[in-house]
Parts: C-alpha cells; structure tokens; sequence
C-alpha cells in the first residue's frame, strides 16, 4: 500500500504543505476505515455529514482537522478507550513543526519526509548497500556524497544547505532525549568504496567505531562471503513509532522517487527479512573488529 507520505505529485489546496504529523494521522484515519469497517469514502462521508470530497481530502492530508472531527471519525470506525484519547491528543499536536522544515526549499519532498518522519520514530531498522547510513556520516563523507550526486543538478548553496539538512539531522538524533535506536546492517562493499580518499574513509570508520559505542546504536556488516540474501535487491529502512496506534513504516528508495509501505502483511516480510539479514551478517563483535582494520590501514 502506499501510503500518504508519497507527496512529491500532491498539489496541495491548504495555505502551507501538512506537517509530518498531519500525514501520519491522515494514514492512520484511512487505514482504520479501510481495515476496521466496511465503508466506502462515500459511505463514510455521508454518515459523517460530509461531502466524498472532503473525507478524501482528509485522508490525504490535504484538509486539517479539528480534534473533534477526529473524535467523530474515530467513533464512526468503532474505536474506543484508550486508543481514541490517544489519537485525539495526538491530533490536537498534529500542526507542529519540526526542524527540518527549515529545509523544504533546499530538499526533495520524499527526503523531507522521511527526515520528519525518522525524526518522529522510536527504532529504525536499516539496511544499506551502496554508502553508510547518513546517520553515521561523516562531514567529509557526506560532502563528497552530496557533491558527486547533486553537482550537476543543484548550486554550490542548494548542495550546502543538504549537507547542513544532514548535519542538524543526526544533531537533532543525538540530542534527543531518547534517541532513535538505530539497528544498521551495512553491505560490505560499502566500507571499500572509496569516497574522498584513504583519510575520509579512516575517519568514517572510526565515526562509525565511536557511534556503535551508544547503548541505542547496533552496527553490523553483511560480509560478501554471505552470498545472496534478502537484502540484495536494495536499501531498505523499517520504523516504528511511539504511538502504539501508528503501523510500522517501511521505507524504500530509489535514483527518483520514494515508496512508503504500511501493509501490514509487506511491512512484516520486510521484519521478517532483517531478521534473516542479522543473522546471516556479523556479529557486533566481528563487525568493529572489521571496522578497526580497515582503520588501521
């Protein structure tokens, strides 16, 4: 299923884009229309009192809502007691921004989304083959990425203002008062890619060394020798939130678009792969050992 995150071909009819939080209420409304009841758009636009128009613009986060609208709605789709009060308060915090707003100009819709998002979530679960996870970037690293990728399509400011996106990111990741836990498996040929140089790698391998110290970052390698596995067709990210009513997000992207998948029956292959991947990869233990080799040289 793709889900309401997808935005680069939306054109919104409100004054400013939905916040991450808009989307994520907006998804889960329509999810639970679609899973716990019967009713069409038409039917529960017409039980609601409303137009077709405005349900679906609702559910594509094109229309805000009040908390009492949800509340409505909620009551309509059957749910109850604490999962109602939950997703009540949560709609009341919906219009609150977060700081990579600051960069909507300067990043693809699909990034921003997935910055607000990741920044919204309790774990991440990754996987990445072709460069290390951009929370475990280096300055350098990430410089020499954004400038290889982006040199013919964006200025010298458009291309600072994404590495200074991706520095505040991982700040922000940092700083949180319970910060995101990051399970990250990287393909092994990533660490032999040579990006900017012998010293930016050495320094990437200690960044990641360092990182992999925190009591909510797990690092491992998947080693060549493993041969083929789930992993193989591309990056993958899965991420949980807090809010117990929020699915599982999985995030998929590619040279020009996003895909965000929330079907629960996809969204548990994708677990059901990382769990394969960390057991075919190597140990935390063997990984860093990996990881100060490649230091060393």
């Amino acid at each position: 299923m793709r889900s309401n995150y997808g935005t680069s071909t939306i054109n919104y009819m409100t004054p400013r884009p939905p916040t991450i939080r808009e989307r994520r209420l907006a998804s889960e409304l329509k999810r639970l229309r679609e899973t716990s009841t019967s009713l069409t758009l038409e039917e529960a636009a017409d039980q609601l009192g409303w137009n077709k128009a405005k349900l679906s613009r609702v559910e594509n986060a094109l229309r805000r809502l009040t908390a009492a609208e949800v509340q409505e709605m909620l009551t309509l789709y059957g749910v109850t007691g604490p999962r109602l009060d939950a997703l009540v308060s949560f709609a009341r915090t919906a219009r609150q921004r977060g700081w990579w707003d600051a960069y909507a100009k300067n990043l693809p819709t699909d990034y921003a989304t997935y910055m607000g998002l990741e920044a919204e979530a309790e774990w991440l679960n990754s996987y990445t083959m072709g460069l290390v996870h951009g929370l475990m970037q280096t300055e350098a690293y990430m410089e020499q990425v954004v400038m290889t990728t982006l040199k013919q399509f964006a200025s010298p400011h458009g291309m600072e203002r994404r590495v200074a996106a991706r520095l505040d990111r991982q700040k922000a990741w940092l700083e949180r008062d319970e910060p995101v836990r990051l399970w990250s498996i990287l393909d092994e040929v990533a660490l032999g890619r040579d990006i900017g140089g012998p010293e930016v790698m050495r320094d990437q391998y200690r960044r990641i060394i360092e990182l992999s110290a925190l009591p909510n970052v797990m690092f491992q390698v998947m080693p060549a020798s493993a041969g083929a596995h789930p992993g193989v067709v591309g990056n993958f990210t899965i991420m949980g939130f807090p809010e117990r009513f929020t699915p599982d997000v999985v995030y998929v992207e590619n040279m020009t678009s996003a895909l965000y998948i929330e079907d629960d029956e996809e969204v548990h292959t994708y677990c059901l792969a990382f769990e394969q991947m960390r057991a075919m990869a190597l140990s935390p233990e063997d990984s860093l050992i990996m990881l100060k080799r490649l230091a060393e040289q």
